[in-house]
C-alpha cells in the first residue's frame, strides 16, 4: 500500500508499532511501555477493545522502544487469565473449586450480620405499665391506622415494622424509663398531651420480630430516648462505610489473607462484647467496631472469588454468593424466634465466625495479587502448592510459566495504592460512575420500600412484620434472578442500563403519576379513589425496589471487574462505601421524622437520569480478562452499546483501523520523499 510505502520512506519499518492515539481512551505513548495486554475476547454487545501485544524483538523478547527489562516483568506472567490459570487447571481444578467453596460459607453468616438491625433493633409497642393495652387503643382507628387523637402506640421506624397493636407480639417488661418520647408522626399529636402521657416510669413492651426482648426494651429507647436507635443504626452502617474504605486500601498493600484473617479475629471480639453491652452507648460503640470488620471480611472474600474465577464464570460464581446471604436473610426470622432474647441472637450470629479461624491455615493469599504486584518468589511458591494439591504434571506447562517466573524472582515488588487512579486517564471515570450509580441504587432503595410499607399505604397484607420483611427478601431475591437472565443477554454494561431506566421510570410516575391521579380522584366524575392511588404506588415501588437492587449489586460486580487486580480492592471499596452512604439516608430522615422525604425522593430520582447518560461510558467486561495492572485498566475503552450492522461505516474508528492512519504524522515530517500529488489514499488522479 502506498501508506507502507511511505511509513517505510519515513524511516519506520513493516514492524514498526506505533503508540495508540489518546482520542480512542488508551495510554499516551510513554506509559505502554507498563502496558501488559490481557487477550481477551470482545463482548457479543460490542464490548471493549484490549490493545494488541507489542511486537517481540527478534531476539526473543520485548522490542526495545516498548518495554525493557528493567521496566517490566515477562509479558506471559502478567497475562494471568490467558497463561497462569490454565496452567494450574482453570476453575476445574480440585484446590480451586475448594478456595470458592470457602468464600461462599461466610456469605450465609454475613447475611446474618447485615439483616440482624431488624431485629435487635425494632421499634416494638409499648404502654405504660399498669394502664392496661386496652387503654393505648383509644388513638387507633379500627384499620390499626392512627387516629386524629395522641397516642402511644410505637410507630415503626424501618420498612419493616408496620403492624397493628392486634399484631403485638411477644410482651416483655421494662422499667426505668425517666422520660417519653412519641415515634416520627405523619401528624405530630398536641405537646401537651404528649408530655402528660411521656410521665410513665414503666413500660411493658410488645415485640413483633419473634424476641421476648431486644435492644429497645432493654434501655427503654422510647419516648425522648428513641433517637438513640437511630444512633445505633448508623453505628452500624457508618463502621461499614469506613471498613470499606481503610481495609480496601490496606488489602491492596499488604494483601486479601492477612486483612481478612485479622478482620475474623476482631469481629469475634467486638462482636461477643456487643452481647456483653451494658449500655445503649456501650452497643453503639461496638457495633461501630462490629461493622468495620465485617467490612473486611466482605470486601476480601469479595475480591478473591473474583481473582479465582476464569473471565466466564466469574459472574454466576458471585451470584451464587449473593444466593447464600439472602438464604441467611430468609433464615434470620427463625433465629431469632429461637433465641428470644437479643444478647443470645447477637451471640449466636457471631459464633460461627469461629470456623473461619480455620482459614490461616487452610485459605492461601490470592497468587493473581502475588503476580500482579510481581512477588515472584511468593508466587512461585504457591503455584507449587497448586500444582501439588491439584496433581498437575510440571509438562503441561506447555506455554513456560515456570521457567520465566525463575527469570524474575530477584525482580522486588510493585505495590499501588488506590490514589494512583487519579491520574489516570480513564479509569478513575469508571469508578466515579459505578459509585454514582452505587449510592443511586441504594439510596433510592429506601425510598421505594417506605412508599410501599410506609403509614400512607393501607394495605392489610404489609401490616405484619413477617410479611414486610419476607416482601422485601423476596424482592431482592427475584432482582438477582432476573440478573443472572439480563445480565447473560445484554452485558455487564447493558444490564445496568436496562435496571437503572427501570428504576428511572418508577420514580418519576411514582412522584408524578401518583400526584395526577390524586388531582383527579377529588373530582367525584373521575371513577378514580385513593385505593386505585394506592394500588399504583405499590406497584411502581415493587417495580423500584426490584430495579434500584439489580442496580446496586451490579455496580459492585461491575467495579470488582474493571478495576485492575494491584487497587481491586481500594476500588470496590469506594463503591461499596458509596452503597453503604446510599443506605445511611434511611435512618437519616427516619431520625428526622420523616422531613425531607420527598425532597430526598426526587434528588435520587434526578440521580437516576444522570446514571443513564454516564453509564454509556463504561466499558464492557464480559468474558474479558480481568486487568492486572493500572495500564491493563486503562486499555478498557467504550465501545458502541450495539454491535455495527455489516457494511455500516463506524463513528469511532478501532484500535486495528488506527494503525492506518497512525503513519500520516511520519509521511508529513518527511515531505520531500513523497512524490507530487500523493494523497493519504493514494496517488491523485491529474
Amino acid at each position: 500500500m502506498a501508506i507502507d510505502r511511505r511509513r517505510e520512506a519515513a524511516g519506520g519499518g513493516p514492524g514498526r508499532q506505533l503508540a495508540p492515539t489518546e482520542e480512542n481512551g488508551s495510554l499516551p505513548p510513554g506509559d505502554a511501555a507498563a502496558s501488559a495486554p490481557l487477550g481477551g475476547r470482545a463482548g457479543l454487545g460490542g464490548g471493549a477493545e484490549i490493545q494488541p501485544l507489542p511486537p517481540l524483538h527478534p531476539g526473543g523478547g520485548p522490542h526495545p522502544s516498548c518495554c525493557s527489562a528493567a521496566a517490566a516483568p515477562s509479558l506471559l506472567l502478567l497475562d494471568y487469565d490467558g497463561s497462569v490459570l490454565p496452567f494450574l487447571g482453570g476453575l476445574g481444578g480440585g484446590y480451586q473449586k475448594t478456595l470458592v467453596l470457602l468464600t461462599w460459607i461466610p456469605a450465609l453468616f454475613i447475611g446474618f450480620s447485615q439483616f440482624s438491625d431488624s431485629f435487635l433493633l425494632d421499634q416494638p409497642n409499648f404502654w405504660c405499665r399498669g394502664a392496661g393495652k386496652g387503654t393505648e387503643l383509644a388513638g387507633v382507628t379500627t384499620s390499626g391506622r392512627w387516629g386524629d387523637t395522641g397516642n402511644w402506640t410505637s410507630l415503626p421506624t424501618t420498612p419493616f415494622s408496620t403492624v397493628p397493636w392486634e399484631a403485638a407480639g411477644n410482651r416483655s417488661n421494662s422499667s426505668g424509663a425517666d422520660g417519653g418520647y412519641t415515634p416520627p408522626l405523619p401528624s405530630p399529636p398536641d405537646k401537651g398531651d404528649n408530655a402528660s402521657n411521656c410521665d410513665c416510669h414503666a413500660w411493658d413492651y410488645g415485640i413483633r420480630a419473634g424476641l421476648v426482648q431486644n435492644v429497645v426494651s432493654k434501655w427503654d429507647l422510647v419516648c425522648d430516648n428513641a433517637w438513640k436507635v437511630h444512633i445505633a443504626k448508623f453505628s452500624l452502617l457508618v463502621g461499614l462505610i469506613f471498613g470499606y474504605l481503610i481495609t480496601g486500601c490496606i488489602a491492596d498493600w499488604v494483601g486479601r489473607r492477612p486483612v481478612l484473617l485479622f478482620s475474623i479475629i476482631f469481629i469475634l471480639i467486638f462482636g461477643l462484647t456487643v452481647a456483653l453491652s451494658v449500655n445503649v452507648t456501650m452497643f453503639s460503640t461496638l457495633r461501630f467496631f462490629e461493622g468495620f470488620c465485617l467490612a473486611g471480611i466482605i470486601l476480601t472474600l469479595y475480591a478473591l472469588r473474583i481473582e479465582l474465577c476464569p473471565p466466564g464464570k466469574r459472574f454466576m460464581i458471585t451470584m451464587v454468593a449473593s444466593f447464600v446471604a439472602m438464604a441467611g436473610q430468609f433464615l434470620m426470622p427463625g433465629l431469632a424466634a429461637l433465641c428470644r432474647d437479643w444478647q443470645v441472637l447477637q451471640a449466636l450470629i457471631i459464633c460461627p465466625f469461629l470456623l473461619m479461624l480455620l482459614y490461616w491455615s487452610i485459605f492461601p493469599e490470592s497468587l493473581r495479587w502475588l503476580m500482579a504486584t510481581q512477588q515472584f518468589e511468593s508466587a512461585k511458591r504457591l503455584i507449587l502448592h497448586f500444582t501439588q494439591k491439584n496433581c498437575v504434571s510440571p509438562e503441561s506447562d506447555i506455554k513456560g510459566v515456570m521457567p520465566e517466573l525463575e527469570k524474575e524472582l530477584s525482580r522486588r515488588p510493585k505495590k499501588v495504592c488506590i490514589v494512583k487512579v487519579v491520574g489516570t486517564r480513564n479509569l478513575w471515570k469508571n469508578i466515579v460512575v459505578l459509585c454514582v450509580n452505587s449510592l443511586t441504587g441504594y439510596g433510592i432503595h429506601h425510598c421505594f420500600a417506605r412508599s410501599m410499607m410506609g403509614h400512607e399505604v393501607k394495605v392489610p397484607l404489609l401490616e405484619n412484620f413477617y410479611a414486610d420483611y419476607y416482601t422485601t427478601a423476596s424482592i431482592a431475591l427475584v432482582s438477582c434472578l432476573a440478573m443472572c437472565l439480563v445480565v447473560r443477554f445484554l452485558g455487564r454494561r447493558g444490564g445496568l442500563l436496562l435496571f437503572m431506566i427501570l428504576t428511572a421510570l418508577a420514580s418519576l410516575l411514582q412522584l408524578g403519576l401518583l400526584n395526577l391521579i390524586g388531582k383527579y380522584s377529588q373530582h367525584p366524575d373521575s371513577g378514580m379513589s385513593d385505593s386505585v392511588k394506592d394500588k399504583f404506588s405499590i406497584a411502581f415501588s415493587i417495580v423500584g425496589m426490584f430495579a434500584s437492587h439489580a442496580v446496586g449489586s451490579l455496580s459492585v460486580f461491575f467495579c470488582a471487574e474493571i478495576t485492575p487486580t494491584v487497587i481491586r480492592c481500594g476500588g470496590l471499596g469506594l463503591v461499596l462505601a458509596s452503597a453503604g452512604f446510599g443506605m445511611l439516608t434511611a435512618p437519616i430522615i427516619e431520625l428526622h421524622n420523616q422531613k425531607g422525604y420527598f425532597l430526598h425522593h426526587i434528588i435520587f430520582a434526578c440521580c437516576t437520569l444522570i446514571c443513564i447518560i454516564c453509564i454509556l461510558l463504561l466499558p464492557e467486561s464480559r468474558d474479558q480478562n480481568l486487568p492486572e495492572n493500572i495500564s491493563n485498566g486503562e486499555h478498557y475503552t467504550r465501545q458502541p452499546l450495539l454491535p455495527h450492522k455489516k457494511g455500516e461505516q463506524p463513528l469511532l474508528l478501532t484500535n486495528a483501523e488506527l494503525k492506518d492512519y497512525s503513519g500520516l504524522h511520519d509521511a508529513a515530517a518527511a515531505g520531500d520523499t513523497l512524490p507530487e500529488g500523493a494523497t493519504a489514499n493514494g496517488m491523485k488522479a491529474m
